[in-house]
């Protein structure tokens, strides 16, 4: 189902929102009860305490990739919406109101980033993480918001996940949520691209740190076009600075990049142990790099036509080379307030 012309269809996308943001009627009540934190009230404006919040926290970057016209681009990760509904079941209203006390504010800073780009004249592009958990309430707003300005997206994890770690997360667990998350983006969530300005931005999905062969055909036909890419991942690729500095925040226990090398992955989960049959609990599992990955991350650090990476999933700041020719940028998460404004050249 393509939820976006549904809403519109139907006329949801104008009855209850603005620029402002939108909460379905079920999820704000429900979530107000349980957390007694601000919530929209049926025109999206938040009840209480939107005034003391503080603004977008903005980083801007400029990026050489050789343009045909100079262009700038809204780049926003990990927004963490987290409504639901009585389309949902308890546990999930209940789960809800718990990740909301954390990341309760992703939908209004989404909001504001999109007036903002709006009066800059910018393109939107979101890499992952938009939602925290896939309910109907979620992915209605979801896509009531990418109806409001030009968006390119990439997956992230949390657009599959359910429950929030519940279940071994892969593509048959994403499978069954894939219909129903895909018609909330206006984009293809597993490979897509879309120039711009004479520059090819490619969006892969890397959400459960791995890339396929499959992939990688794709990938290469896209450099085969000749044009500078800049591709648009969830999960950041191993970089070495990167990886040190998230090994000491985790205390060893894992880095979240796709791509580590196995002697470091290897030595994640130190001291933890899991029941038979949950395996797939361990870090060094979930994040291990098999075959087709470090084929692609190789192949890919050897293409000149790459000019930048931009990621999200670690909830903050961080650049680092990638490859000759290519820097990865890492951008904070959009429920704190972090923005990342890119002015392409």
């Amino acid at each position: 189902m393509d939820r976006r012309k549904f809403i519109k269809v139907s006329g949801a996308a104008t009855a209850g929102l603005a620029l402002t943001g939108c909460a379905p009627k079920g999820g704000a009540a429900k979530e107000a009860a349980v957390t007694g934190i601000p919530v929209p009230d049926y025109t999206g404006r938040i009840t209480r305490e939107i005034d003391k919040l503080k603004p977008l926290n903005i980083k801007e970057i400029t990026v050489e990739v050789g343009a045909t016209k100079p262009f700038d681009v809204m780049h926003l990760s990990d927004t963490h919406i987290t409504f639901a509904d009585d389309r949902d079941d308890e546990r999930k209203i209940l789960l809800a109101g718990r990740r909301s006390r954390y990341m309760g504010y992703g939908e209004h800073y989404l909001d504001e980033a999109i007036h903002y780009a709006k009066e800059k004249g910018m393109y939107m592009m979101h890499t992952g993480d938009m939602i925290d958990f896939v309910s109907e309430a979620n992915l209605d707003v979801t896509a009531m918001h990418m109806m409001l300005a030009d968006w390119f997206v990439s997956a992230g994890n949390h657009e599959y996940s359910k429950y929030v770690g519940e279940a071994k997360e892969d593509e048959e667990y994403k499978a069954s949520s894939r219909e129903a998350v895909q018609g909330a983006f206006p984009n293809d969530l597993t490979f897509v691209s879309r120039v711009i300005n004479g520059v090819n931005f490619v969006a892969v999905d890397d959400v459960y740190y791995n890339f396929t062969e499959h992939q990688l055909e794709m990938m290469k036909k896209e450099m085969e076009k000749g044009l500078p890419v800049v591709m648009l991942i969830h999960v950041p690729i191993y970089t070495p600075e990167f990886c040190k500095s998230e090994l000491e925040v985790n205390n060893g226990n894992c880095a979240y990049l796709t791509g580590v090398p196995l002697e470091i992955t290897e030595k994640y989960d130190p001291g933890k142990t899991y029941p038979a049959g949950e395996e797939w609990r361990y870090r060094k599992v979930q994040q291990r790099a098999d075959k087709p990955t470090r084929d692609f991350i190789a192949w890919l650090k050897e293409q000149k036509q790459l000019k930048a990476i931009l990621a999200g999933h670690m909830h903050r700041f961080f650049e680092e080379r990638f490859s000759p020719t290519a820097i990865q940028y890492t951008v904070g998460a959009t429920y704190n307030g972090d923005v990342q404004v890119v002015h392409f050249k």
